[in-house]
């Protein structure tokens, strides 16, 4: 709560566990508290009978195309019913409109409507790319043979 009252700068965490988990956790809490954005942030709906796609596998598959962009939040939701009032703090929306149909949203105005959903992710990295908030993927380190 001190975080998010505006009352703290940083975070020490003192664990038994590896350092790796011990940054990542530290990480997450001031990403959380919304004190320093380090990576993608993703909304998602909880799905429920409206979904129109399958939610997990489409978050997943988003998640490894747009998750290098920090500073970025994308929602991701099943349905037209709910999926814009629950999305209103993201940057970019990714939201079923009919079957096998996306509407894509920039803050909480749709400006992409009835993308069929083989397209719709492309289309989500070109949205995001026209509002210059793209960055390409880091290179993968070749391993040393």
């Amino acid at each position: 709560g001190l975080f998010v009252d505006g009352l703290g700068e940083g975070l020490f965490l003192d664990a038994p566990a590896a350092a790796d988990f011990v940054r990542e956790a530290a990480f997450n809490v001031l990403q959380a508290s919304r004190m320093r954005i380090s990576k993608t942030e993703f909304i998602s709906c909880p799905s429920c009978g409206r979904t129109l796609f399958d939610l997990q596998e489409t978050s997943a598959r988003i998640r490894s195309k747009t998750g290098h962009l920090p500073g970025v939040r994308i929602a991701i939701m099943g349905c037209i019913v709910n999926g814009p009032g629950e999305m209103a703090d993201a940057d970019f929306g990714y939201v079923g409109s009919a079957a096998g149909k996306v509407d894509l949203y920039v803050k909480k105005k749709c400006v992409k409507r009835g993308i069929p959903f083989a397209d719709a992710d492309q289309a989500l990295i070109d949205l995001i790319k026209e509002h210059g908030k793209w960055e390409d993927p880091p290179e993968e380190e070749e391993e040393a043979e």
